[in-house]
């Protein structure tokens, strides 16, 4: 017994000298506190399915008072909000290109005459595939206040009904694999590249090599060079095999430019080698760059679009967005695979991400230089 007690008195001291050293070291503090917040604030405002806001575009060919009641239902319902209202079938494209709108509906000339004869009357919508899930939710909120026109007419003597006739642009059968796999072409070889990065210079810092590196002839900058292309490689290989997985074995049509497509990468991996850098110097060893590297990897996957779309974010949130260059990333690889989209029509997603690289990379550079030297 007295053998017992002994031994628990032991674990006991030693689980109270672990406890108190992660209480007093201020860098165990943050991490114990810091990640489990945000992440549970992030979940909360970004990741959810529900939709806030659907634009919309119309063409009104029939301008009667039951296309216009219909119309007034959706935009009374405080989820539909028309962006645009166009007196052309052909003005529809370049708004769903774009992502102006997330979806079209085209009322024909016949409209109202066609309910008051009893017959089925067709409302033809667009829906933008690229996101489907989104997509899906607001075809079948549609669907619901069609429903509800329908019976009311028929309350009121009118055998014929809205007959709604679908069509998805970029996935036809709205499949969510097609928006999950391209999405993660970009987000699997992010987290690759932060990875190897985060690690290149804190695995040296602990082993003791960073030192002798320092002392060569070779410049902080050459450093930073020397250290970011093998990552830039690693990313650009890991994007490769993801895309070819999803085009031979899932089938994922590639409808763009295999050109602008690696130059997008190209771009996507620099800014991510910059943040993974940065991680890198600040940290003051592996441990640390791997528990700073899962810190940064959930927010940036949270905002990127990935799982929930992100107009149905708050507003705060979008605005934050814009220093996340996954976000752009996963919006160019979605438009030239699936879109078949031009450098013209992607070029606003290099923006973002040549910003987040020219402050990575030189606030590397500077850490480099005044922190590990």
């Amino acid at each position: 017994m007295h053998a017992f007690r002994l031994f628990w008195r032991q674990i006991s001291a030693l689980i109270r000298k672990e406890l108190m050293a992660l209480i007093k070291d201020p860098s165990a503090r943050v991490l114990l506190l810091a990640p489990p917040i945000m992440q549970t604030m992030l979940f909360g405002y970004a990741a959810t399915f529900d939709i806030a806001d659907v634009p919309y575009a119309v063409v009104d060919l029939d301008r009667s008072a039951a296309s216009g009641e219909l119309l007034a239902r959706l935009d009374g319902s405080g989820l539909f909000q028309r962006e645009a209202t166009l007196t052309s079938p052909t003005q529809i494209a370049p708004l769903v290109n774009r992502g102006d709108v997330l979806l079209a509906i085209t009322i024909p000339p016949d409209f109202a005459a066609k309910l008051e004869a009893g017959q089925p009357a067709p409302l033809q919508v667009i829906l933008d595939g690229r996101n489907s899930t989104t997509a899906g939710m607001a075809g079948a909120y549609l669907a619901s206040i069609v429903n509800g026109f329908n019976r009311d007419n028929a309350g009121s003597g009118a055998t014929g009904g809205v007959e709604i006739v679908r069509r998805a642009w970029f996935s036809p059968n709205l499949e969510s694999r097609w928006n999950i796999l391209t999405g993660m072409v970009a987000g699997l070889a992010m987290i690759q590249v932060l990875m190897v990065a985060a690690l290149s210079v804190s695995r040296e810092r602990e082993q003791g090599t960073f030192d002798q590196l320092l002392v060569t002839p070779l410049t902080p900058a050459q450093i930073l060079i020397g250290k970011a292309v093998p990552s830039i490689l690693v990313g650009l290989m890991q994007s490769t095999l993801v895309m070819a997985i999803n085009t031979l074995w899932f089938h994922l049509p590639f409808n763009g430019s295999l050109v602008l497509f690696y130059f997008g990468m190209l771009s996507f991996m620099t800014s991510a080698v910059g943040i993974g850098l940065a991680i890198s110097a600040i940290a003051l060893n592996m441990q640390q760059a791997m528990l700073y590297t899962f810190f940064v990897v959930m927010p940036l996957m949270l905002l990127s679009g990935l799982i929930t779309p992100v107009s149905n974010m708050p507003e705060f949130l979008q605005i934050a967005t814009y220093a996340n260059p996954l976000r752009f990333a996963m919006d160019l690889v979605r438009r030239v695979v699936l879109e078949g989209a031009g450098l013209s029509d992607v070029a606003w997603d290099f923006v973002p991400q040549l910003g987040v690289m020219v402050v990575t990379l030189p606030l590397a550079a500077w850490l480099f230089r005044h922190r590990l030297s």
